[in-house]
Order: C-alpha cells, then sequence, then structure tokens
C-alpha cells in the first residue's frame, strides 16, 4: 500500500508553482510552505492517502500555527471519496480548510480554496513553526513520513558538530562557525553523540561516527 509520502512531491510542486517554498516534517507538520514577505506567509499542508475525518482533525490542530491550512489527500478512483461529498466540502469550508485532490498520474487540483473566517493563529506557535522551517537546510525529510527519524535543524546542526569533531576533541566554542547552539548540543548530548574528553573539550563517540554515515546524504549548517 503506497505511503502518504507519495503525495508529498506532487503537493510540494502543486505549492511550489504559486510562489511558495516547501519543506516537509516541519514542526510535526507533513508539509510547510513559506512565502517569504513582512510578515512572511505559512501555509501548513497535512496528508492522508484518503480524505477523512482524522485528516480534518489534524487540521485543526495546525491551524493555530499558520495563516492557512490545507488538506490534501488521493482522489477516489470510483468518484465517490469523501472530496465527492457536499458535506464534507462544506465542513472544510466552514473551518476555512482548503482541499487538494491528488490524481494517480500527480496532478494536483484544489478542490476547495482555503479561507480565514475568523483570526485563529497562535504567535508563538507559528513563530516556532517558521524558525525551524528557516533553520532547516534544505528539504531532507519528505511530508507524511511517520516510521523514520526527522531530520530536523537541530539534528543537522547536531551532525555539524559531529563532523568537526572527527578529526579529533574540540571546544564549543571552536564550533561556533558550524552552530550557534554548539555548547547546548555538546552539553546535553541529546543522541549520545558526543562524550567529554576533559573539561572544556568534547569528542565524538563511535554512535556519532556511525551517525554520520547513516545521514552521509543530508545537508548540514
Amino acid at each position: 500500500m503506497p505511503a502518504e509520502t507519495s503525495l508529498y512531491l506532487p503537493v510540494k510542486s502543486f505549492l511550489e508553482s504559486l510562489g511558495y517554498a516547501v519543506k516537509g516534517e516541519v514542526g510535526g507538520c507533513d508539509v510547510l510552505a513559506v512565502r517569504e514577505g513582512e510578515p512572511p506567509v505559512l501555509i501548513v499542508c497535512e496528508l492522508k492517502l484518503r480524505f477523512n475525518l482524522e485528516l480534518v482533525l489534524q487540521g485543526v490542530e495546525r491551524a493555530a500555527s499558520a495563516d492557512e491550512v490545507w488538506l490534501a489527500a488521493n482522489v477516489a478512483a470510483n468518484g465517490k471519496g469523501r472530496e465527492a461529498d457536499k458535506r464534507f466540502r462544506q465542513l472544510c469550508r466552514r473551518l476555512g480548510f482548503g482541499l487538494l485532490g491528488v490524481f494517480p498520474d500527480g496532478r494536483v487540483e484544489a478542490i476547495v480554496s482555503p479561507v480565514s473566517p475568523f483570526p485563529r493563529a497562535d504567535k508563538k506557535r507559528r513563530s516556532r513553526l517558521y524558525e525551524e522551517w528557516q533553520k532547516r537546510r534544505g528539504d531532507p525529510a519528505a511530508g507524511g513520513s511517520t516510521r523514520t527519524p526527522i531530520m530536523t535543524a537541530y539534528r543537522q546542526e547536531a551532525l555539524a558538530c559531529a563532523a568537526a569533531l572527527v578529526p579529533g576533541p574540540l571546544r564549543p566554542r571552536d564550533l561556533k562557525p558550524v552552530s550557534d547552539r554548539a555548547y547546548g548540543i555538546l552539553r546535553n548530548n541529546v543522541y549520545g553523540w558526543f562524550f567529554r574528553a576533559s573539561p572544556g573539550l568534547y569528542g565524538l563517540t563511535d554512535s556519532g561516527r556511525e551517525a554520520l554515515v547513516r545521514w552521509s546524504d543530508s545537508p548540514s549548517p
């Protein structure tokens, strides 16, 4: 059975055609599209293989984090999916959500256009989401991923620190050029990649070297 990640590239291409820059799996959102400006415009798009209530509930959960919410799913081959149900479309209109239908050939159509019926943005949640989007290098995670670790901006910076430590132990301030958060990354050692070689010096563990191999194709700062 296809995974939700199969929807990611068609949806990404559609949003890019509208002038947005797109990244997958940002802050728990399947897709985050941003149009830079003052202020920037943030669109969250949630993916499911079929339109259903769970997809709508995901949209409700994300609504406070973005300026628009889109829900995307495959269009039913028999024409009898939820996207064809007037009640389902009306529910999405009431909530202000847009609907994107993905066809087998990769074509994407807007079934319902989003509207914002009332102010709903939570400034702190929106700010955290945009900050993660900005710090993420490239687009290393396909939207809809659920069974693999997500390449977050923090993980990217931790990998950059690990790569810098391959020749030998360094001080946190030596790693500032690759990450402003180097001190906290080394001290907290979330992934078990670092060890304290001596006061003020940190080295790379075998686990850290293995991580560099595993994530070798991922972009770093």
